[in-house]
């Protein structure tokens, strides 16, 4: 095996195939890159079990005097590629066992690990795969995964429910005690599909989304979902179990109906929620919707002291007063995933579930259950 190839197409590409590294791992061949050489391309393979990522680099730098595989510590390589001048850099196998790296004055040579260690990773495509923007790839994984659970008694949880039913492809997270829905439209003409996928695994793929390109492809298999993204296909497994049937959890009539800015009301909920613990993540605000059509948003806390916010909706709230005590952090966290600049919050009783909306989010729905605070 001997090429040689630019360093910062190289280097770009590590980055990506890095983030499928296993940090901790009894098999340290998964703690490897598989680096595998053709006469036209060079193939990167990562993975930690949960995610694999395979990277086909074909560039005009590139240029292969013999093909080849080798398995090498990953780390240690994308460490020292990172460090190296620009310009080209020659990789090449020596006796079997030993990576030469060398460029300009520099020269390393690295014990490599041994490849037939390596499992075969099969990258699984079908023939009709799902095409979405990239885009709305990501405002789907922003928008979703941060309401997955953290705790792993009940896993399915950790993950986003993503089904496609006709021409709609729905998302749904939640911990128990909120959700967050993404619904989209796509063309009708995909096989219908009801998959979870792990939170984590979303959360890795939309650091690589960041390159912007137009589209993305979704290859779906009984255990894994492949997503093919230019010269980039990650791979998920799936978790295994029947995620909760959420539909019925959404009201549908809401006696009471309050519009906001959504800065305004964010930066009132922020700093309401200043006078709790800074290892308190989960402190208790408490919305009042007064008859004069004034919202007050108050925290309180016995060692430090009371605060009140006044927000002003936009229009004269439908529905008679209210209070309600929840999560800033649960709220704060739904905020962020809109870009509206104009939310609606919408209540159906003072311990019932309420939901978010934004006037040009469409098909995203944020809920959040209420805190009994007495």
């Amino acid at each position: 095996m001997n090429f040689s190839i630019d360093t910062d197409v190289l280097l770009n590409n590590l980055l990506i195939s890095q983030k499928a590294l296993s940090t901790k791992t009894p098999a340290p061949y998964l703690q490897g890159i598989k680096m595998e050489v053709y006469q036209n391309e060079l193939v990167l393979i990562t993975s930690n079990s949960d995610i694999a990522i395979k990277i086909v680099i074909k560039d005009e730098s590139l240029n292969i005097e013999t093909t080849g595989e080798a398995l090498i510590p990953g780390r240690v390589f994308v460490d020292f590629i990172r460090k190296l001048d620009k310009g080209q850099v020659d990789i090449s196998v020596v006796d079997n066992n030993v990576l030469r790296i060398h460029s300009h004055n520099t020269d390393l040579s690295l014990n490599l690990q041994n490849v037939d260690d390596y499992p075969e990773i099969n990258f699984v495509t079908s023939e009709l795969p799902i095409k979405l923007e990239s885009k709305i790839m990501k405002s789907v994984i922003r928008q979703t995964t941060f309401a997955t659970s953290n705790i792993e008694n009940r896993p399915i949880l950790t993950g986003v429910n993503i089904k496609v039913d006709g021409n709609k492809l729905i998302a749904i997270a939640t911990d128990s005690f909120r959700l967050s829905q993404k619904v989209i439209e796509i063309p009708s003409n995909f096989e219908n599909m009801n998959v979870v996928i792990p939170g984590k695994s979303l959360d890795e793929l939309i650091k690589i989304l960041e390159l912007d390109l137009e589209e993305i492809l979704v290859h779906l298999n009984h255990k894994t979902i492949l997503f093919e993204y230019g010269n980039i296909l990650f791979q998920s497994r799936l978790l295994e179990g029947n995620f909760p049937e959420t539909t019925r959890l959404i009201p549908t009539d809401f006696p009471i109906i309050i519009k906001f800015k959504t800065n305004d009301l964010s930066v009132a909920i922020e700093r309401a929620s200043l006078l709790s613990t800074k290892d308190n993540l989960n402190s208790i605000v408490k919305l009042f919707l007064k008859p004069d059509n004034v919202v007050e948003i108050t925290s309180n806390s016995p060692e430090i002291g009371k605060v009140v916010e006044e927000v002003y909706p936009i229009e004269k709230a439908i529905g008679t007063p209210l209070k309600i005590a929840f999560s800033s952090k649960y709220f704060l966290d739904a905020l962020k995933t809109f870009t509206s600049e104009e939310v609606y919050v919408k209540f159906t009783g003072e311990i019932r579930p309420f939901v978010i909306e934004g006037n040009e989010d469409a098909g995203l729905v944020q809920l959040i259950l209420p805190v009994r605070t007495e």
